[in-house]
This record gives structure tokens, C-alpha cells and sequence, in this order.
């Protein structure tokens, strides 16, 4: 039994390993198709998900295929697919998670470096755990208040060097969106440790998504866009934004819920803390952007801090 939970435990790790490094990819790409074409976020977003949308509906297909194939005879499975309790809830996480924070965060990128969106976004594992204190009365010991105080003198450390570096209200204008996203996307990891272990990784995301995918394409019509606008595009664009839906948003998406189910939200923060470090690298070597001292200094800090809060919280719930 104990090396069947090593084992979990293992492809737990390995699983948001990866997931980090290919999240991390996402908005370097994102800077990329904005230097090259001026795409508007909503655009973007659509483009993204129309291409993740075949993996989606694939994966929800194939989990209806087996879920028919375990039922034993005369059962109806179109009642029990998926639990009936659970459907709003995923539905509104999965928008809140790859709709709301999604838009944020690509709005953001406009307007700061890739290395410092990283920073500002990875501190949703701090915001985890003060909003995991509010809604389920878990206590915040005094040593996690001083671990958040370290995160956010880092982040204070790397959006100042920022500053120096991008004068003007903009960097402020993306610092605050970046942080909304930092903010949703804590709850959408808060709240979807508690259903995927009741509804499945695969179902779970895959709905998930697809109510996100909605979500993107309803925004992209109220909005008065058309679809005629998606095809000037040039094919190099087009294969960047292939690589974000398949390699950033489709792969990592599955990846993360299954590293969550494995290991829980606390032990996946501290493994995913390597996320900063990779998009600095990644930016630096394929944006060109500067990476100075008070940069690296504000990064070590918000990772120290991230660190800290995850590994205790985690020490707490067992």
C-alpha cells in the first residue's frame, strides 16, 4: 500500500513538474503573437481555445465511451454521467479558472514583461492559503503570516525594478490585472481540489474547459467581433497560437488536475515554484527582456515565501 502511495506520489510530482514548465511557455508566446501581429486579447483568447476545443471534446467523448462500457446492462448512463450536484460548479470554476483569469492575464501581458507577470501570478499559492483560512476556517499560523510578508516584499522588489525599467501608469494598469488573475486563479485551484476527487481528472477538466471555451466564445460575439477577422492571420502566427492551446493550455491543463489529485494544492505550489525562474529564462532568451538584481531578488523572495506558506500548509493538513 505504501508503495502504491509512493508511486502517486511520484507521478504527482513528475505531472506538475511538467505542468509548470509548460505553463511557464504560455506567456512567452503570448509577447510573441503580440510583437508580431496587434491581436486583441479576445481574439487571442478565442484562437486559443478554438484549438484546444478538438482535445477537449475528444476527451470528454472518451469518457463517456468508457463510462457506457462499465455500466452493466439496462442501466441508463445519461442520468449518471455526470453528477447532477456537482455540474454548476464545475461549469462556473472551470470560467472562473480558464475564462476570467485568462482574460486578465492576457490583458496584463499588454502591458508588463513576461518575467513579471510570472512573479506577480505566482503568488495565487499565498492567496490559497488566506482564502482556504476564510471560507474553510483554516488557521494561518504566525510564521505564514511572515512567509506572505516575504512574497509580497518580493513582488514589491520585482514590480519597482519594473518600474525603473517601464516608466508610465501602464506597468501599474498590468500589475493590477495580473494580480486579479493571481486572485481568481487561487480559487479556481482552492475549489477544484475539493471536486476532482469526487468527478474524475479527465471529466472534471474536460467540462470544465469546454464551459470556459464557452464562456470566450460568447464574450467574442456580444462583443460584435467576426469570425472573417480570425483568418488574415499569418501561418507563423497561427502555429504559435497551436502551440499555446495544445502545449500550454490543453497538456498542462490535464497535467495540473492530476498532479492536484496526487499530491494535493499545497505540495503542488511548492513543486510549481520553479515556474518564475523558467519564464525569466524563457524571456530572457527568446524576448530579450533584461533580467537585473533587484529582479532576481524579488523572484528568490516571492519563491522563498511560496515555499514557506505551501510547506506548512501543507504540514497542517496532515
Amino acid at each position: 500500500m505504501k508503495k502504491q502511495h509512493s508511486s502517486e506520489a511520484i507521478t504527482g510530482v513528475i505531472l506538475v513538474l511538467l505542468s509548470a514548465f509548460l505553463f511557464s511557455a504560455k506567456a512567452v508566446l503570448a509577447k510573441l503573437v503580440y510583437r508580431e501581429v496587434p491581436m486583441t486579447v479576445i481574439q487571442l483568447l478565442v484562437l486559443r481555445m478554438l484549438f484546444s476545443l478538438p482535445f477537449y471534446l475528444g476527451m470528454l467523448a472518451w469518457q463517456w465511451r468508457k463510462f457506457n462500457q462499465e455500466q452493466p446492462s439496462g442501466i441508463s448512463a445519461k442520468s449518471i454521467f455526470f453528477p447532477k450536484e456537482h455540474l454548476l460548479a464545475t461549469v462556473l470554476i472551470g470560467c472562473l479558472g480558464y475564462y476570467i483569469s485568462s482574460l486578465l492575464d492576457f490583458c496584463g501581458l499588454k502591458f508588463i514583461s513576461a518575467g513579471l507577470e510570472r512573479v506577480i501570478l505566482f503568488a495565487y499559492p499565498t492567496l490559497v492559503v488566506i482564502f482556504g483560512s476564510i471560507i474553510f476556517k483554516t488557521k494561518i499560523a504566525r510564521h505564514q503570516i511572515f512567509a506572505l510578508l516575504i512574497s509580497y516584499i518580493g513582488i514589491a522588489i520585482a514590480f519597482g525594478a519594473g518600474l525603473e525599467q517601464n516608466k508610465g501608469a501602464e506597468i501599474w494598469k498590468g500589475g493590477v490585472l495580473i494580480f486579479g488573475c493571481a486572485i481568481t486563479f487561487s480559487f479556481y485551484v482552492l475549489l477544484s481540489a475539493k471536486l476532482i476527487p469526487k468527478i474524475g481528472v479527465g471529466l472534471f477538466t474536460s467540462v470544465a474547459m469546454l464551459s470556459a471555451t464557452t464562456g470566450i466564445f460568447l464574450h467574442f460575439i456580444v462583443a460584435g467581433n467576426s469570425a472573417a477577422g480570425l483568418l488574415h492571420f499569418s501561418p507563423h502566427v497561427m502555429l504559435l497560437m497551436v502551440l499555446m492551446a495544445v502545449f500550454t493550455t490543453v497538456v498542462p491543463s490535464y497535467f495540473v488536475s492530476s498532479g492536484l489529485k496526487r499530491i494535493g494544492s499545497s505540495n503542488m505550489a511548492i513543486i510549481s515554484s520553479i515556474g518564475p525562474m523558467i519564464t525569466i529564462a524563457q524571456a530572457w532568451y527568446f524576448l530579450g527582456e533584461p533580467f537585473g538584481w533587484l529582479q532576481a531578488i524579488g523572484t528568490i523572495l516571492v519563491m522563498v515565501g511560496v515555499l514557506m506558506v505551501s510547506k506548512k500548509a501543507e504540514a497542517v493538513n496532515e
